[in-house]
C-alpha cells in the first residue's frame, strides 16, 4: 500500500487537541439544536418529525407501504375537558354483576386455599349495606336492631348468626338477604333465601309508601325498602340468569327498570345486557346501548365494548387484514375498528383478557371505571359473548394495538382518552387479591429519536467538556480510536495489494 498508513498517520498527527475541542463541542451543538426541535415537535404534533419523515419519505423509497392514515381527533368541549382535569382523585364503583360470597367467592377460597377478595373490596361492601340496608328509625323494630349491628360485624360468622337471630324474631328481609349472599353454598338455596326475603321486602315497602310523606323519618324508611326490594329483585334475576332461565332473567330485569327508572346508579342495564347476549338478542342489545350509550352519561367497559362487538359482528367473518391492507378499509370495517379504538381508549385493560394473554380471576365486588379491576369484571362475563361471534376476537386482535399508535397529545383531544387520575394502580391494587399481577394504564411512550438525540446530545457535551479540561490525553484516546476504526480498512488494504500485481495496483492509484 503506497503511504497509505503513512499518510493516516501523519494526518493523525497534525490533529491538535484544539480541533478535538472544536469537533466535540460542534458535534454536542448540532445535537442540542436537533434534540431541542424534536421535543418542540412532538409537543405540538404528538410525534417525532424524523420517524415521521423516515414512515413517509424514506420508507417509500425502500419499497415498504405506508397503511396508516391520518386521523382527526375529535376535541372535546372546554367544559367537557376542564370537567375531566378537575378529577382528583379515584371513584369506586359497586360491580353490577358481583358474585355470590357463599355459593361462588366460598366456593373459590374452598378449591384454592386463597382469598379472591381484598378486605379493602370487603370493607366497601359493608359501607354499601349499612348505607342501603338500614336507617336511623331501625332502633324501632328489634329485628331491624340486630341488622343494623349485624351489617356493621366483620367476622362473617357472626353476621350470619345474628342474621338467624333476626329472623326468629319475625320475617326480616335484610336478614333473609344477608344469608342468601353469605351462609347458602349453591345459587339454588340463595334463591330461595331471596325469595322469602321479597314476601318481606314487599310488604315493609308497602306499608312505607304510605306513610313516606309523613315526615322524615318516613322518608328514610321508605329510601331504604326500596333499596331492599331493588336489591333484592335484582339478585333474583341474577339467580335466574345463572341457573340458565335466561328469558326469565331478563323479563325481571325490564319489569326492574319500567318499576324504578330512576334508579340508574345501580347500572340494572349492564345486567341486562350480558343476559340478551346470552341470548344472542343483538337487536334488543342495540336498543338498551342507544338508551345508555349516551356522551352525559358514565361511561363503562360494558357500554364501550358491546357497541365495539355489536359493529364487529357485521364485518368480522368475513374480514381479512391482508385483503384490507390490499383494498382499504370498507364504511362497515371503519366503523367497526373505531369502535374498537373507543373501546379500548376508554379500558385498555380489557383487550389482554379477551384475548387470553392474560389469566382471569375471579372479579371483585366493586370495580374502578377504566381500570384493571373492570376490565376483570367486563371480561369475566362477556368473553364467551366475544368468542360466539365468529371473527370478532380476531378483528380485536388485529387493531387494538393500532389504537396506542393514534394516541392523540395532549391527551384530552381523543374521544374517551383523558389522563387517568394518579390513584389509579393504588386503587386497583387494594381492590384485586395479591396474587394478581395488576395491569398498569400504558402511557404513551417518547419517540425513539428524541431519546436517541438527547443520548447524543449528553455524550457529545461530556466528550467536549473532557476534551477541554484533559487536551493530551483525549488526543491520545481520539487518536487510538480512530486508528481502530481504521484497521478493518487498512487491513483489507493490505490484502487488495498482495493479491493484485504491482505493476495493476500502480496503474489505479494513477488512475
Amino acid at each position: 500500500m503506497f503511504g497509505t498508513e503513512s499518510s493516516l498517520s501523519m494526518f493523525l498527527n497534525t490533529l491538535t487537541p484544539k480541533f478535538y475541542v472544536a469537533l466535540t463541542g460542534t458535534s454536542s451543538l448540532i445535537s442540542g439544536l436537533i434534540l431541542i426541535f424534536e421535543w418542540w415537535y412532538f409537543r405540538k404534533y404528538g410525534t417525532s418529525f424524523i420517524e415521521q419523515v423516515s414512515v413517509s419519505h424514506l420508507r417509500p423509497l425502500l419499497g415498504g407501504v405506508d397503511n396508516s392514515s391520518p386521523t382527526n381527533s375529535n376535541t372535546s368541549n372546554g367544559d367537557a375537558d376542564s370537567n375531566r382535569q378537575s378529577v382528583s382523585e379515584c371513584k369506586v364503583w359497586r360491580n353490577p354483576l358481583n358474585l355470590f360470597r357463599g355459593a361462588e367467592y366460598n366456593r373459590y377460597m374452598w378449591v384454592t386455599g386463597r382469598e379472591p377478595l381484598t378486605y379493602y373490596d370487603m370493607n366497601l361492601s359493608a359501607q354499601d349495606h349499612q348505607t342501603f340496608f338500614t336507617c336511623d328509625s331501625d332502633h324501632l323494630r328489634p329485628a331491624d336492631a340486630i341488622m343494623q349491628k349485624a351489617w356493621r360485624e366483620r367476622n362473617p360468622q357472626a353476621r350470619i348468626s345474628a342474621a338467624h337471630q333476626s329472623l326468629e324474631l319475625e320475617d326480616c328481609a335484610t336478614a333473609s338477604i344477608l344469608l342468601a349472599e353469605e351462609e347458602a353454598t349453591t345459587i339454588v338455596e340463595a334463591e330461595k333465601l331471596f325469595k322469602q326475603a321479597l314476601k318481606a321486602g314487599e310488604g315493609c315497602y308497602r306499608r312505607s309508601q304510605q306513610l313516606q310523606h309523613h315526615g322524615a323519618q318516613y322518608e328514610a324508611q321508605h329510601r331504604r325498602d326500596t333499596n331492599v326490594l331493588v336489591y333484592i329483585k335484582r339478585r333474583l334475576a341474577m339467580c335466574s340468569r345463572k341457573l340458565g332461565r335466561t328469558r326469565e332473567a331478563v323479563k325481571m330485569l325490564r319489569d326492574l327498570m319500567k318499576e324504578f327508572p330512576l334508579l340508574s346508579m345501580f347500572n340494572i342495564h349492564e345486567n341486562l345486557l350480558e343476559s340478551l347476549l346470552e341470548l344472542q338478542n343483538y337487536a334488543d342489545v342495540q336498543a338498551v346501548l342507544a338508551k345508555y350509550d349516551d356522551i352525559s352519561l358514565p361511561k363503562s367497559a360494558t357500554i364501550c365494548y358491546t357497541a365495539a362487538l355489536l359493529k364487529a359482528r357485521a364485518v368480522s367473518d368475513k374480514f381479512s387484514p391482508e385483503a384490507a391492507s390490499r383494498r382499504g378499509l370498507s364504511t362497515a370495517e371503519m366503523n367497526a375498528v373505531e369502535a374498537i379504538h373507543r373501546a379500548v381508549e376508554f379500558n385498555p385493560h380489557v383487550p389482554k383478557y379477551l384475548l387470553e394473554m392474560k389469566s382471569l380471576i375471579l372479579p371483585p365486588e366493586h370495580i374502578l371505571k377504566r381500570g384493571d379491576s373492570e376490565a376483570i369484571a367486563y371480561a369475566f362475563f362477556h368473553l364467551q359473548h366475544w368468542k360466539r361471534v365468529e371473527g370478532a376476537l380476531n378483528l380485536l386482535h388485529c387493531t387494538w394495538e393500532g389504537t396506542f399508535r393514534m394516541i392523540p397529545y395532549p391527551l384530552e383531544k381523543g374521544h374517551l382518552f383523558y389522563p387517568y387520575p394518579i390513584c389509579t394502580e393504588t386503587a386497583d391494587r387494594e381492590l384485586l387479591p395479591m396474587f394478581h399481577e395488576v395491569s398498569v394504564y400504558p402511557k404513551k411512550e417518547l419517540p425513539f429519536f428524541i431519546l436517541f438525540t438527547a443520548g447524543l446530545c449528553s455524550f457529545t457535551a461530556m466528550l467536549a467538556l473532557l476534551t477541554h479540561q484533559f487536551p493530551e490525553l483525549m488526543g491520545v484516546f481520539a487518536k487510538a480510536f480512530l486508528s481502530t476504526l481504521f484497521a478493518p480498512l487498512n487491513f483489507i488494504m493490505e490484502k487488495v495489494e498482495s493479491i493484485l500485481p504491482s505493476s495493476l495496483w500502480h496503474q489505479l492509484t494513477r488512475i
